[in-house]
């Protein structure tokens, strides 16, 4: 499992994966579709930049976190950490910030 994800030092490059070398992403673009995004991650890590902020925006990076995007670039960082945060939880990469149970 990964621990605590973390923004790189880059302020703009947010890693969905644990922080890796900047040089070996592959650069999807600007909002690509899934079949490209595919593509791409059968060569190697990816990087995709995000276009526009708010909730549009943070939907497609969780969509693109879920393929198995490993760094984006967008404008919030901060929303998207939470985002990308959130689909590895999901995913079981990474344990929830907070354990409860619904029980009665």
């Amino acid at each position: 499992m990964l621990g605590a994800m973390e923004a790189h030092t880059d302020p703009e490059l947010v890693w969905s994966t644990a922080p890796g070398d900047p040089a070996a992403l592959l650069d999807a673009g600007a909002d690509p579709g899934p079949e490209e995004v595919g593509r791409l991650l059968e060569r190697g890590p990816v990087l995709v930049r995000l276009t526009g902020t708010g909730p549009d925006a943070l939907a497609a990076a969780s969509i693109y976190a879920w393929l198995g995007v490993s760094a984006f670039t967008t404008a919030g960082p901060g929303e998207l950490r939470q985002v990308l945060d959130m689909v590895a939880t999901i995913k079981g990469q990474r344990p929830p910030a907070v354990g409860r149970r619904a029980l009665a």
